[in-house]
């Protein structure tokens, strides 16, 4: 651990070296990991040595960190897929780790219902657990804190991280997973749990049972929430409802199945956005067409994830199909990570194009989280109409605003409904550039979040 002083007289970093390392030297470690990857997966794993050869690029040609980016090709989700099944259980792309060197096996879903199989070692296991203390660390978590997991516990690699970090730190792990929404929120108060972990759609969704319960999160004892799982828990609608409903910090936490065990960001308590950590997980920002083209600092694009340390499985440029944008300024908390500011923005093939316009859901989902009298759900139509494609957003009433309307005099009702649909229209037009209409709906109509939200009905 760092020796900076920190909150609750706790060191401020969980490894200050690697952390406030001067970025340049950072980039050296980088490129000598990179290379030492290329050179590994070119000698020891046979769908790297297919793919490279394929494409006539060898690790050799590696001599700059510039040249990772313009001159490795990309590994897609489909492609690992395809292997796996001609190579089974964990693909080419795995070296053979004996039985009693595998830590954990996990696994994500797939289109064809097959799940994509993970195999970690224990040397990689006990790595990637050292990363997610210090990404739980700058988060806010300590030893003394008590924390409760609202992730399910399963195939996927979801809140296995959490364990392996809140462990590392030793704080209090209380791995409830997924359970009625009530028993969280009653378990929250009877233990005193001061961290909750979930989705951002889920930790929406207990504002919603609270109000209901009549509890008022603002005064439980919950002071830092880490979120993940879905893009949204860096959006800054989003995430001040979150933080103003609980009256804790909000962390957003990123990775994909593919770069679990390890932890690719996570959010900082100085609202700057999510921390990279670059020497452990390779974050690129490139264009959305072309993978081998940089785009500037700023600037949207799609992401690429490198693991610069796992052997036993590792991904070398993988594009999972999400869209960010980078931030290299200093931030203020001293480390000296490159950042995303609004974390992932959501997926490239999420994006809908309605009437010449590109309309992502979080967008939409930035607009109505601007609307207080909104409850947590909703749900994006596209229809066809005749020639054209048309988007509709449903969005439940908040239970104080159902119940406000319910009791306003006869004809008030209506007109407060029509304005709020009003406001509403608005907020989606300065953030999407077109008209949406809004259908409101009662509480308690759309599906309940426990998990991941799906919000997009696509009726075409």
């Amino acid at each position: 651990m760092g020796s900076t002083a920190g909150p609750r007289g706790y060191p401020r970093y969980w490894d200050e070296e690697r952390e406030t390392l001067a970025p340049a030297q950072r980039d050296r470690v980088i490129l000598e990991r990179m290379q030492h990857q290329l050179r590994y997966a070119y000698a020891e794993l046979p769908f790297y040595r297919r793919l490279y050869d394929a494409h006539g690029f060898h690790p050799d040609q590696v001599r700059a960190v510039e040249d990772f980016t313009t001159k490795v090709p990309v590994i897609t989700k489909k492609m690992l897929v395809a292997d796996q099944q001609e190579h089974p259980p964990f693909g080419s792309y795995s070296r053979a780790v004996p039985p009693g060197e595998i830590a954990r096996i996990h696994g994500s879903s797939g289109t064809s219902g097959v799940p994509t199989m993970y195999a970690v070692s224990r040397t990689d296991w006990e790595r990637a657990g050292d990363v997610h203390a210090m990404a739980q660390w700058c988060a806010g978590v300590r030893p003394d804190d008590i924390v409760q997991v609202g992730f399910p516990f399963g195939l996927f690699f979801g809140g296995w991280g959490v364990v392996q970090g809140a462990e590392r730190i030793g704080a209090t792990l209380f791995p409830l997973g997924v359970t009625d929404s009530e028993k969280h929120l009653e378990l929250i108060a009877r233990l005193g749990s001061t961290i909750f972990s979930a989705t951002p759609s889920y930790c929406i969704h207990l504002l919603s049972v609270a109000e209901r319960m009549g509890i008022d999160l603002r005064e439980n004892t919950v002071r830092h929430l880490l979120v993940g799982g879905e893009p949204g828990g860096s959006l800054p609608g989003t995430r001040t409802i979150i933080e103003e409903g609980w009256g804790a910090t909000a962390a957003d936490a990123g990775s994909t199945s593919e770069m679990y065990p390890f932890q690719t960001s996570v959010a900082c308590t100085e609202g700057t956005g999510t921390h990279l950590f670059t020497d452990e997980v390779y974050t690129e920002v490139v264009d959305a067409g072309d993978p081998n083209a940089p785009v500037p600092v700023g600037q949207r694009g799609a992401v690429v994830y490198t693991h610069l340390w796992r052997d036993s499985q590792p991904m070398i440029r993988f594009a999972p199909g999400d869209e960010t944008y980078l931030a290299t300024d200093p931030c203020p908390c001293g480390r000296t990570y490159p950042r995303l500011p609004e974390g992932i923005l959501g997926r490239l093939d999420d994006m809908l194009l309605i009437r010449g316009a590109n309309v992502f859901p979080s967008a939409i989902e930035t607009a109505l989280r601007s609307v207080h009298e909104l409850g947590p759900e909703f749900r994006i139509l596209v229809r066809r109409v005749g020639a054209l494609d048309e988007l509709c957003v449903q969005a439940e009433l908040g239970h104080t605003a159902r119940a406000e309307l319910a009791a306003a005099a006869p004809g008030e009702g209506d007109a407060r409904r029509a304005d709020l649909v009003r406001r509403t229209e608005e907020a989606l037009k300065r953030t999407v550039a077109i008209r949406v209409p809004v259908e409101l709906l009662e509480p308690g109509t759309l599906p309940e979040t426990t998990f991941k939200a799906r919000r997009v009905v696509d009726e075409r």
